[in-house]
């Protein structure tokens, strides 16, 4: 690094205060690595969240593009370009989940799989709702933008990220792919804040007082062993 070097870093950062919307970003993701470190609220997703937008918006942004402009750039546009848009994140993703997911209570009361298909519900609300904002003059959200958004509806990030990048690639939503993800794993570790005042307004006392059992039944060794090999075969 030379001293034309620094004299662009500097100036870089110089400029910083020119474009509000930067700090404003910097100013997020310092507060969501905050909420992950201080508070605990889902830190595998919140600090590494933010500090993707830290990265992402640091002058000169060349951990993203290169300010030339070419067509190489830093660290991550490789990820983004070859881990993100060719799907093997959101395989790696849904491996974890599955490998960390117990089973158990789901397999010893079968009638909770309804709960899973109507969390499905949300997709289709937020399709709708989605379209709805197209039609103001605020929003240019058609069916593609508005399929990228739904996805969240299904509580799933993998997904969301899988959908979104195919839209963007097809050019058919595009400049939407962060703003979706970020929010898809945002809400899930904001669920700490917003999930107390709701369960609150829709439940008495009594019934949060409500102890339940971790499964109603022992589920076997074989029957969790069996059980994902059947669903993989579906």
């Amino acid at each position: 690094m030379n001293a034309g070097d620094f004299q662009n870093i500097f100036e870089g950062f110089r400029d910083l205060g020119s474009d509000p919307r930067i700090l404003g970003m910097l100013a997020i993701g310092l507060v969501l690595i905050y909420l992950g470190i201080a508070k605990r609220m889902e830190p595998l997703l919140l600090v590494p969240i933010g500090t993707g937008i830290i990265l992402a918006n640091l002058p000169l942004g060349e951990a993203i593009n290169p300010a030339t402009g070419e067509a190489t750039g830093g660290f991550l546009y490789y990820f983004f370009k070859y881990a993100l848009f060719n799907g093997i994140i959101p395989l790696l993703i849904f491996l974890g989940l599955g490998a960390l997911t117990d089973f158990e209570p789901l397999l010893a009361k079968p009638s909770t799989f309804l709960l899973g298909a109507a969390a499905q519900f949300g997709i289709f609300v937020a399709l709708v709702g989605t379209l709805l904002l197209g039609l103001t003059p605020w929003f240019d959200f058609g069916l593609k933008e508005a399929a990228s958004v739904a996805i969240i509806g299904g509580a799933e990030g993998p997904t969301t990220i899988y959908v979104a990048a195919k839209m963007q690639q097809i050019g058919a939503a595009p400049g939407i792919f962060a703003a979706v993800v970020v929010a898809c794993y945002s809400y899930m570790a904001l669920v700490p804040i917003i999930q107390p005042p709701v369960i609150k307004l829709l439940t008495t006392k009594k019934e949060r007082m409500v102890r339940m059992p971790y499964a109603e039944r022992s589920v076997s060794r074989q029957t969790k062993i069996i059980f994902p090999i059947v669903s993989i075969l579906l």
